[in-house]
C-alpha cells in the first residue's frame, strides 16, 4: 500500500472513531497531495461548518442542534472521503477504468427517467411481440432481446461503478426495483449490480435502498437477492457515522419471518462456502461408486455404453441389481448433501466458466432465460431437446450453470452416440444429478436463495477479474476464517438473532470451521452464556459451576484431568459420573483406565472382568484389560486377550506395542521385535516419525535395561 493508500486510510480511521475535527485535517494533508478543486472546495465548506459549529461551543452557547449537526457533518465527510476512495479504486484497476469510461461515453444519459424508460419500454415490446407475423415474430424476438441485453449490460456496469448515491437517486432505483411494470430478470440484475458497488464501498443509501426492497418487495427472487445482498455488505465501522443502520436492522427484525431467512441464509452461507470438504467427499466418496456402477464410459470418441459381460451374468446374476443399488445409494448421498445446502455441482461446473459468454460480468448474474443473445445460438441448435426443458426450467442447477451447461451440452452433442442423443430428445435419458425439482420447491424462498449464493461464490471464485473487486468470501485479515458471518455483526446483538446463534454454533462446529465458531462465541451476549455455552467452548469447569450434574460437564472435566494426568481426579468424576449413570460402560472402562493409570491394578481389573465378562465382543475392554495384566506382570493371562486382538481385521496399533512389551518381559525377543515392528509402520503410515518410541521409563521400571532397549531399537528398525 502506497502512501497516498495510507493517508485515505488515516481519514477513514477518524470518521470510524468519530473525530470530525481530525478527519478534517487528514482530508487537508491527502488533497495537498492529491489536489482536486471540487473536492477541496466541498472540503472548504464543510470545515467552514465545522469551525462555525466550534466556534459556538467553544463561547459556551447551548445549541440542542449540535449533536446532530455534527452527525451530519460526520456523513458528509464520509461521503467525500468514500467518492476519493471509488475514484482512486478505479483508477488503480484497468479493468474497472474500462468499464467506467466505456458506459459514460458522450451522448449516454444515465437519469432514472431515462433507465425506467428503457426497461419499460422492454416489456411493453415483448408483450407487442404477439401481434407480430409468425414469420417475422423469431427475428424482431432476437432484435429486441439482443438489444435490451446491451442496455443492461452497460446499466450493471454504470451501478457497479457509481460514487456514493444521493438520496433521489436511491429512491428512484428503489421505485424501479418494486414496480410491477418492470421485468423481474431486470430488477434481479440491478440488485446484483447495486449489492457489488456496495461491498466496494459502503453507501448508506444503497444499503437502505436494498433493505426496504427485501422489506416490500413482493417478487421472491427480487427479495431473496436484496437479503443476499445488504447482509453482505454489512459493515460494522460505518455503524457511528451512520447509526441509523442498527435502526434499519431492528425494525427489519420485528418480522418473524426475516428472523428465519436471515438464520437460514447464514447456514447456506456456511453450506455453500465450505465448497472444497464437499468437493473432496464427492470425488473421493461419491463418484467412485457412481463410475463403477454406470453402464456408460467416456472414450476419445465420446460417450459410449457399455455392453453387459454374458458370464458376469452367469456367474453374478445378482452384480447389475447391487451396481444399481450402490448407484442409487451414491445419487441419494449426493441429493442429501444438496438439500441441507452443499453445493454439489460446483467442481463440475468450474470448468465450464471459460466460455466468452461469461466475459461480460451482469452474464454472472443474469437470471436464466431461454432468449438471452449470448446463448441464442446454441439453444436454436438443441431445440426439440425434452432434457434441455428438464434442466434449464426444473432442474437443480442455479442460472450460471444453467448457461454453462447449454453451452457445453451443445458443444459435446456430435461426440454422442445417436441413440443417446434420441433417448435425450425424449427425455428418456438424463445424466446423474438432473433429477426435476417440483415447482414448490423452486419457488421455496430457501431454494431461490440458494441458487443465488452457488451463482454468487462461482463469480467470485472464478471470474478473471474479481481481484478488482471486494470478495465476501475471502478473510480479510488473519483472525477471521469465515468472511460471511455476518450474525457477528454489532447491528444484530441484543435482537432476534441472538437466540438463533446456539443453533449456527452447533454447525461451525461440526464443519470443523474452529476460528469461525470463535468468532460466533465471542458474539454471543454474556447474559445468553448459560451452561451450553461453557459446553461448547470445553470450559467445563465454569459449566459445573452453573450445574454440578451436568453429565457433559462431568465427563469433559473428567478427560481434562486426565489428560493433565491427574489421573485420582480423573477418577473422582468418573466415579460421580456412575453414581448416577451406572449403567453406562464407558463411564466404567475409563474409570478403569484410570486404575491402571494409577497402577491400582486389582480394583481395575475387578472392574475389566465383569465388563469382559458382560460385553465379551467389545475389543476396547479387551485392549485396556490386557494392559493391565501386563502391567501387572500378567503375561500369560494377557495372551489370549492379545490373540483376540490380533485377529481383527484392522488391530489397533498401541495392540501391537503392548503385546511387544509382553513379548519382550517373557523373553520372546524376536516375537517382541515382530509386534513392535508392526506398531512402528503402523504409526509412520499415519504420519509419525520413523524412530520407535518406547516408554522407557515403564520398561526400566520392570528391569530392562537401558542397554537392551537400545538394542530392541536397532533390531525393530533394521530387521
Amino acid at each position: 500500500m502506497g502512501t497516498t493508500d495510507k493517508s485515505l486510510e488515516r481519514i477513514f480511521n477518524q470518521l470510524i472513531a468519530g473525530n470530525v475535527g481530525l478527519a478534517i485535517a487528514e482530508a487537508e494533508t491527502y488533497l495537498a497531495a492529491w489536489p482536486n478543486p471540487q473536492t477541496q472546495q466541498k472540503l472548504l465548506d464543510l470545515k467552514a461548518d465545522y469551525l462555525l459549529m466550534e466556534d459556538h461551543w467553544r463561547q459556551g452557547t447551548n445549541d440542542p442542534q449540535r449533536e446532530e449537526l455534527y452527525q451530519r457533518l460526520l456523513q458528509r465527510l464520509y461521503v467525500l472521503a468514500a467518492n476519493i476512495s471509488i475514484y482512486k479504486h478505479m483508477n488503480g484497476s484497468s479493468y474497472l477504468q474500462t468499464l467506467y469510461k466505456g458506459v459514460r461515453q458522450e451522448g449516454k444519459r444515465w437519469s432514472i427517467a431515462t433507465i425506467k424508460g428503457e426497461m419499460e419500454n422492454f416489456v411493453s415490446e415483448v408483450a407487442m411481440l404477439s401481434l407480430e407475423p409468425e414469420n417475422k415474430r423469431k427475428e424482431k424476438s432476437k432484435e429486441i432481446y439482443k438489444q435490451h441485453q446491451q442496455e443492461m449490460n452497460a446499466l450493471f456496469n454504470y451501478v457497479l461503478t457509481t460514487h456514493i448515491w444521493t438520496e433521489n437517486v436511491g429512491e428512484g432505483m428503489q421505485e424501479m426495483l418494486l414496480s410491477p411494470t418492470i421485468d423481474s430478470n431486470d430488477q434481479q440484475l440491478l440488485v446484483s449490480a447495486i449489492t457489488l458497488s456496495l461491498m466496494n464501498r459502503f453507501d448508506i443509501v444503497k444499503f437502505r435502498t436494498l433493505t426496504n426492497v427485501y422489506a416490500q418487495a413482493l417478487d421472491e427472487y427480487v427479495k431473496q437477492r436484496a437479503l443476499v445482498g445488504w447482509t453482505l455488505a454489512i459493515d460494522d465501522d460505518w455503524i457511528r457515522v451512520y447509526p441509523e443502520m442498527q435502526d434499519i436492522i431492528n425494525t427489519l427484525l420485528q418480522d418473524a419471518k426475516a428472523v428465519d431467512e436471515l438464520t437460514e441464509l447464514q447456514m447456506q452461507l456456511i453450506y455453500t462456502t465450505d465448497v472444497r470438504n464437499d468437493t473432496k467427499k464427492i470425488r473421493e466418496e461419491i463418484m467412485p461408486d457412481l463410475m463403477k456402477s454406470n453402464s456408460f464410459k467416456l472414450t476419445n470418441e465420446g460417450l459410449v455404453e457399455t455392453e453387459n459381460d454374458p458370464l458376469e451374468d452367469i456367474l453374478h446374476p445378482d452384480a447389475a441389481e447391487e451396481r444399481m443399488e450402490k448407484m442409487e445409494e451414491s445419487m441419494k448421498r449426493m441429493l442429501d448433501m444438496q438439500k441441507q445446502g452443499s453445493d454439489i455441482f460446483y467442481s463440475g461446473f468450474a470448468q465450464m466458466k471459460r466460455s466468452p459468454f461469461f466475459y461480460d460480468m451482469s452474464n454472472w448474474f443474469v437470471p436464466f432465460y431461454m432468449q438471452h443473445p449470448d446463448i441464442a445460438e446454441h439453444v436454436d441448435k438443441l431445440e426439440g431437446f425434452h432434457l434441455l426443458e428438464i434442466a434449464m426450467l426444473r432442474g437443480p442447477f442455479c442460472n450460471s450453470d444453467k448457461y454453462s451447461f447449454v453451452i457445453a451440452f451443445q458443444q459435446m452433442l456430435h461426440q454422442l452416440p445417436e441413440n443417446i442423443v434420441q433417448m435425450m430428445k425424449r427425455g428418456e435419458l438424463s445424466p446423474s444429478g438432473m433429477q426435476e425439482v417440483p415447482k414448490e420447491e423452486r419457488t421455496n424462498p430457501a431454494y431461490i436463495r440458494r441458487s443465488y449464493l452457488m451463482d454468487m461464490y462461482r463469480f467470485f471464485m472464478l471470474f478473471p477479474n474479481n481481484k478488482s473487486l471486494y470478495n465476501p468470501y475471502v478473510p480479510q485479515n488473519k483472525e477471521e476464517q469465515f468472511a460471511g458471518l455476518f450474525i457477528t455483526s454489532e447491528l444484530f446483538l441484543h435482537t432476534p438473532m441472538d437466540e438463533r446463534k446456539p443453533s449456527l454454533v452447533k454447525l461451525l462446529k461440526k464443519r470443523k470451521l474452529e476460528r469461525a465458531f470463535e468468532q460466533l462465541m465471542m458474539s454471543i451476549p454474556r447474559e445468553m452464556r448459560d451452561v451450553n455455552y461453557y459446553l461448547w467452548k470445553g470450559d467445563f469447569e465454569r459449566a459445573l459451576e452453573l450445574d454440578p450434574e451436568n453429565e457433559r460437564a462431568l465427563a469433559g472435566h473428567a478427560r481434562n484431568r486426565f489428560k493433565a494426568k491427574d489421573y485420582e481426579g480423573a477418577l473422582e468424576a468418573y466415579e460421580h459420573l456412575l453414581l448416577n449413570y451406572p449403567e453406562k460402560r464407558n463411564y466404567m472402562l475409563n474409570k478403569a483406565v484410570c486404575q491402571v493409570s494409577m497402577e491400582d491394578y486389582e480394583e481395575a481389573q475387578k472392574v475389566l472382568y465383569q465388563l469382559n465378562y458382560e460385553h465379551p465382543e467389545d475389543m476396547n475392554v479387551a485392549h485396556v484389560l490386557a494392559w493391565s495384566l501386563t502391567s501387572d506382570g500378567k503375561m500369560e493371562q494377557a495372551e489370549g486377550l492379545y490373540q483376540q486382538l490380533m485377529a481383527q481385521e484392522n488391530p489397533n496399533p498401541a495392540d501391537y506395542l503392548n503385546y511387544g512389551y509382553s513379548l519382550w518381559l517373557q523373553g520372546r525377543i524376536d516375537k517382541a521385535a515382530e509386534q513392535l515392528r508392526k506398531y512402528a509402520k503402523a504409526e509412520m503410515e499415519q504420519g509419525a516419525s520413523a524412530e520407535l518410541p518406547l516408554d522407557e521409563a515403564w520398561l526400566q521400571m520392570r528391569g530392562i535395561k537401558e542397554t537392551d532397549i537400545r538394542m530392541m531399537k536397532a533390531l525393530v528398525m533394521m530387521g
